[in-house]
């Protein structure tokens, strides 16, 4: 009787090591990076960290995940599948061939192995909708039974963009940015499906149940806590960083693009591209305009620096629970004042600690902003410390810890001040020119971004810059 394969993959321990891989090759973080790093192109570290395939005896190239065996198990299968649209069938063919990770290959997936397929929300580029997948997405091969083993989520996401049932660059774009970057927060797209009546093309993504960022904090009924907070902003900033360490820039960073499962994940990457390619179109630039660095505005490229401006609008937000710019037009007035130097308000309950953070953060010399990876660090530190600094003198003597202490306890009375059957949502006035979506902006004859000189950056009071109509009208004279 022929000896069935041993099932020999070792359990990664996420906390112990960061992995890194893209769709090409199996690689790492960078080699100046504070944490622990296991090069993969190192056989024995393979070995220590993935195990070894039970059927070719090699190491694995990912948790329980051998690259070259699930390459010919796809292949073998190419023939009993298709999406009947060449373009689409060679790119899905390219994925799995080169997958080193299970959250690294696409399937095409009938449309009608969904079920219970509900409308969510439409925005700026296409529609989002919940659906269960009872089949659910591969995990790993089962070595024993030989088959594959799958995972299923009670929901995933069907987002699909417009015009893509003629398979657009844009379209593509997004689902290579998905492949390429670094496995923990950025949503993960396990595949591609087709509408039987519109004929759009839909990816297939984690459906996070909080909604995004702006719907966590409105919707939340508890109090969250700096310390809570935090932690999210770290992790947040670790998914910038990664996007930053495989060269690209997301170019639409907004609270609206930070879903919650449980933690915050990035997405929406079809904007995001080589960061060393990026020029602006002649026709204006797509995005938010709350979020956007003022020389993003004025219609140069979109930089790493422009994207961690953008971090810093989603910190302030995060922080203080007020959406930005909320109670005015977002017009051309607005981007001019942008430019000359006006901020999102910071409240005067947020710690001094996180507020220079923040104000760095949107530093009008893109030179003078923080990276990704500075962020990362940094608020890994804090967190580090709010989490580990136990007792009660140590927490008073460490700056972040006594800072968060105090304003916690202020922000947990007020919020017990309120009802908390009150939707917050309800009660924010928006102005009926105020808008969050993603859209075509073309500004023209913007002044040269400066940091406002009619004020200093105080934690102890909002921070803000008006302008009035004779300023601009002076602008406008120049």
């Amino acid at each position: 009787m022929e000896k069935k394969p041993k099932y020999l993959w070792k359990y990664v321990n996420p906390n112990k090591y960061q992995l890194h891989v893209t769709n090409s090759k199996p690689t790492t973080k960078s080699e100046d990076s504070d944490e622990k790093i296991v090069y993969m192109e190192d056989l024995e570290k393979r070995k220590q960290v993935y195990g070894i395939c039970g059927e070719c005896n090699e190491p694995g190239t990912g948790e329980r995940w051998c690259q070259p065996c699930n390459a010919k198990r796809f292949k073998d299968n190419f023939k009993n599948w298709t999406s009947r649209n060449k373009v689409i069938d060679e790119f899905i063919q390219k994925s799995q061939l080169n997958s080193v990770h299970h959250e690294k290959y696409l399937e095409w997936i009938p449309f009608e192995k969904f079920q219970n397929i509900t409308y969510i929300a439409e925005g700026g580029f296409g529609k989002v909708y919940s659906a269960g997948w009872s089949e659910g997405h591969i995990k790993y091969w089962d070595i024993e039974n030989q088959i594959w083993c799958r995972d299923n989520w009670d929901k995933y996401a069907l987002k699909s963009l417009n015009d893509s049932s003629d398979i657009s660059s844009n379209f593509l774009n997004e689902i290579t940015s998905h492949l390429q970057i670094y496995l923990y927060d950025v949503i993960n797209c396990y595949g591609i499906t087709q509408h039987p009546d519109t004929k759009e093309y839909m990816m297939v993504l984690n459906f996070c149940n909080k909604g995004n960022l702006r719907n966590y904090i409105n919707k939340s009924k508890k109090y969250i806590s700096y310390k809570t907070k935090i932690g999210y902003l770290q992790k947040i900033a670790r998914g910038l960083s990664d996007i930053h360490n495989a060269e690209k820039v997301h170019k639409d960073f907004h609270s609206g693009n930070i879903l919650i499962m449980g933690s915050p994940y990035i997405s929406d990457l079809g904007m995001c591209q080589p960061a060393s390619k990026q020029t602006a179109k002649e026709e204006g630039i797509y995005g938010v305009l709350p979020y956007m660095a003022p020389e993003v505005l004025r219609g140069r490229q979109y930089t790493k620096a422009s994207d961690v401006y953008s971090f810093g609008t989603i910190m302030n937000e995060f922080l203080s629970e007020e959406i930005p710019y909320n109670d005015i037009p977002h017009d051309q007035f607005l981007a001019i004042k942008i430019c000359n130097g006006l901020r999102p308000d910071i409240s005067k309950d947020i710690p001094k600690l996180l507020v220079d953070l923040i104000i760095k953060c949107w530093d009008a010399e893109i030179e003078n902003r923080p990276t990704a990876k500075e962020l990362y660090q940094l608020l890994t530190k804090w967190n580090n410390e709010l989490q580990n600094v136990k007792n009660v003198e140590d927490r008073k003597s460490n700056e972040i810890c006594s800072q968060v202490d105090e304003y916690d306890e202020i922000g947990e009375k007020k919020f017990k001040s309120r009802s908390n059957e009150d939707d917050k949502s309800k009660n924010i006035q928006t102005h009926p020119q105020a808008i969050y979506t993603s859209r075509l902006l073309n500004f023209n004859n913007l002044p040269k971004p400066v940091n406002s000189s009619t004020f200093q950056f105080d934690s102890a009071n909002p921070v803000s810059v008006q302008l009035d109509e004779s300023d601009l009208d002076e602008f406008w004279q120049q």
